[in-house]
Order: C-alpha cells, then structure tokens, then sequence
C-alpha cells in the first residue's frame, strides 16, 4: 500500500526559496518514497525522524506509519536544517 505525501507550511515554504531545478529533484525524490520509504529515505541517527538528500538541500520528513503518511516538515540548504531540529 502506498503512502501519502503532506508537505508543511514551512516545507512549502522552503522549498520555493531554494532553485527551481533542485526543488523539482527534491519532491521527485520524495514522491518516489511513497511505496517503500523506510529503504528511500535516510534515517536521522539520535533522532526518529527521516531525511531526503539532493545537492546541498535537505528535507526533513516525518513516516506516520499507523497513517501511512510521509509529512515533509522542512526544507533549507544543509548548514540551516540541522539548526532547526
């Protein structure tokens, strides 16, 4: 069964800030986890959250597994993400 993708006001957000051409990349990316995201995503080590990489952006996803929901929290260049956690 796949997953639902929901992407967070501040993952919107961030992701018209960073170019056109790694944000189209980026939800590609996402969009490709939705049947397996537990092997397409990175696990974050010390947190129980997931990370999608492309180039120097990041996003950072929560798997709500008893939902089957892939919420994309936020998106921003890698020396900002991990500030925010």
């Amino acid at each position: 069964m796949s997953y639902t993708i929901k992407w967070r006001p501040q993952a919107v957000k961030g992701l018209r800030k960073i170019p056109k051409e790694i944000a189209k990349k980026l939800v590609r990316r996402v969009n490709a986890s939705k049947e397996n995201p537990k092997s397409a995503l990175e696990k974050m080590e010390d947190y129980d959250t997931y990370k999608c990489r492309q180039g120097d952006y990041r996003a950072i996803i929560d798997i709500l597994e008893d939902q089957k929901i892939i919420a994309v929290k936020v998106v921003d260049h890698r020396r900002n993400i991990y500030k925010n956690r």
